[in-house]
């Protein structure tokens, strides 16, 4: 597999993965498992997860670094309410450590392709 494949592939792979996070979040606390019936502000959790959505879709570098530390609150998240919960939010909580998991591995290999991929520069040499 070449460079080219493998960056447009961490790169749809942290893309799907981020919006499954937030479609996740969404649901979960609107609809599937709300901690009050009929939602809760805690749905705002995912806007967090928005902000990082247009440098992925622009493909910038800086984005995929700091979004790959921003993934480990919501993996903290995750475990604490697999751990906690009842069903089905044991369930959702798993099923979000394993988006994040996902996030993270992307990020970490959509960083470390192209690295490797980018041009190196020449240093002067010094007398």
């Amino acid at each position: 597999m070449n460079k080219t494949t493998q960056i447009d592939l961490t790169r749809r792979l942290a893309l799907a993965s981020l919006l499954g996070l937030i479609v996740l979040g969404l649901a979960w606390e609107m609809w599937l498992a709300p901690i009050r019936p009929g939602g809760s502000l805690l749905a705002l959790k995912v806007l967090p997860l928005c902000i990082p959505l247009a440098g992925v879709l622009k493909n910038r570098m800086y984005t995929y670094r700091w979004l790959s530390l921003l993934v480990w609150l919501y993996f903290t998240e995750g475990v604490v309410r697999a751990w906690s919960d009842r069903a089905p939010g044991n369930y959702l909580g798993l099923i979000e450590v394993l988006l994040c998991l996902t996030l993270f591995a992307a990020c970490a290999l959509h960083v470390r392709v192209r690295l490797k991929n980018a041009p190196t520069i020449p240093t002067p040499s010094t007398p």
